[in-house]
């Protein structure tokens, strides 16, 4: 399972990667595996402010659809396009093409709660 150690992760399945006050968001290699053939993702918050843990869109797989969830606050200011047309580099590279979104985040502070590379491996273990 590939668990970049450079990223933060969430109880959701979610990684992050912050740089400055942007983070990006994708979900992790464990749960494009668990979900399976991933065959249309849903974002359509761009441009909006959410709350950490509001659903800022949904993945369907083969097997099933799945809710994602804001790791932190703040602003969709942008939405991976090449996803729309191409779900499967969600499972391909979900830690490069496969990326979802990216947040302005309004409070970094709360990157301080993220899990780190270990944490997350030890959840899936």
């Amino acid at each position: 399972m590939n668990v970049p150690a450079e990223l933060k992760y969430t109880s959701d399945h979610e990684w992050v990667k912050i740089e400055g006050d942007t983070a990006t968001v994708g979900v992790t290699d464990y749960a494009q595996s668990e979900l399976g053939d991933i065959v249309y993702v849903e974002i359509e918050t761009e441009g909006e402010e959410l709350d950490k843990g509001a659903v800022f869109g949904t993945v369907e797989a083969v097997k099933t659809v799945s809710d994602l969830f804001m790791p932190l606050s703040g602003e969709v200011i942008e939405v991976n396009e090449g996803i729309e047309s191409e779900p499967e580099s969600v499972n391909d590279s979900p830690y490069e093409k496969g990326w979802m979104i990216k947040i302005k985040m309004s409070d970094p502070s709360e990157a301080d709660a993220l899990l780190s590379a270990e944490q997350y491996e030890a959840e899936i273990a």
